[in-house]
């Protein structure tokens, strides 16, 4: 009697435990699926970036090169590579702050394009391997993370570097205020460096426990988002330098070592979308410094054990949002 007894409690508490376990998960993932996907590469992206006003998409995929799509349309509208009947590896992207031009690189070429007829406008050789880029208004410099432990602003329509900003590792992450006026870096060396671009002046310097793979700047430079791989990130005050939140990417990852592999500021600096390598993109309420809204971005193939990293997000003119996967698909988020 006993031990048949105990044999059926013990198997009730095991279907019991199973079944806490299958509610704590699904309690956890609160996130919304996409409201629309689409494909943009048959087998997946090395890079993506999406216009400020989210009207174009750039696309660095692995197999097929680069290319400009139509966000609104979902529609491929340029094939972008850097040699004529070749597929360019591009690996950085990035469109100016008024979105009429998108620079492409790869690790040693770069190319400046105009969005509005897919035409190149400039080819050059690039001063180091590029690891990430960043423009100023009308695309007149980019701000090269570079290999060689330095940032560059470099003349991307008349050639040479223009100033260099210096780490003590590998510059992963560039990005820059709407009006040029401050430019943020993120380096192997775990730090984020606040810049005054004019004057090359050191503003700010923000240590961290891993080496930096995101940083982002609000348009005004008013706030700055800076993120270390497998690590927390952060959302900073520019002007004291003070953290307005500490933001740890646990919460709500799915995978082991997960990352903050991408973010945005919305125009009204307001808000800020976040994604990261386990499909995941946040919206988050700057001033409350609360999320607002998840979503969980698609795989391509449900039935594989696979992920896919986020790698672009944009704000659209409608409440909707964008996101761009590794895995080749597009995203749009409501």
């Amino acid at each position: 009697m006993t031990s048949v007894f105990g044999g059926k409690l013990s198997c009730v508490i095991t279907r019991m435990a199973v079944l806490a376990i299958l509610v704590a998960i699904s309690g956890c993932d609160n996130s919304t699926p996409p409201s629309a996907s689409w494909e943009s590469a048959v087998q997946g992206l090395y890079s993506a970036a999406i216009s400020p006003d989210s009207q174009y998409a750039a696309i660095g995929s692995i197999r097929h090169g680069g290319s400009l799509w139509g966000l609104g349309e979902r529609d491929r509208r340029y094939n972008w590579n850097h040699t004529e009947g070749e597929y360019t590896g591009l690996i950085a992207m990035a469109f100016s702050p008024e979105g009429t031009y998108a620079a492409t690189a790869s690790h040693r070429t770069i190319v400046l394009w105009e969005t509005g007829t897919g035409e190149p406008v400039w080819y050059w050789t690039a001063p180091g391997d590029v690891l990430s880029i960043a423009l100023t208004p009308q695309a007149d410099y980019a701000l090269l993370g570079l290999a060689n432990h330095t940032a560059v602003l470099f003349d991307i329509k008349n050639g040479g570097v223009q100033r260099v900003f210096n780490h003590n590792g590998k510059v992963r992450s560039v990005s820059m205020s709407a009006d040029a006026r401050l430019i943020l870096t993120g380096s192997d060396d775990r730090t984020a460096k606040l810049w005054d671009l004019q004057s090359g002046a050191l503003l700010h310097s923000w240590k961290h426990g891993n080496r930096l793979i995101t940083t982002a700047l609000s348009d005004t430079g008013r706030y700055a988002f800076t993120a270390a791989q497998a690590d927390k990130a952060s959302l900073w005050d520019t002007e004291t330098g003070r953290q307005i939140k500490e933001m740890p990417v646990k919460k709500g990852s799915y995978i082991a070592g997960a990352s903050y592999t991408c973010a945005r500021f919305s125009a009204s600096e307001s808000q800020l979308l976040t994604g990261t390598n386990s499909q995941l993109v946040q919206l988050w309420e700057i001033q409350s410094g609360l999320e607002q809204k998840r979503w969980k971005i698609t795989k391509k193939y449900r039935w594989k054990p696979s992920a896919a990293t986020v790698l672009a997000l944009g704000f659209g003119q409608t409440g909707n949002y964008y996101a761009i996967g590794s895995n080749g698909l597009s995203h749009e988020l409501k």
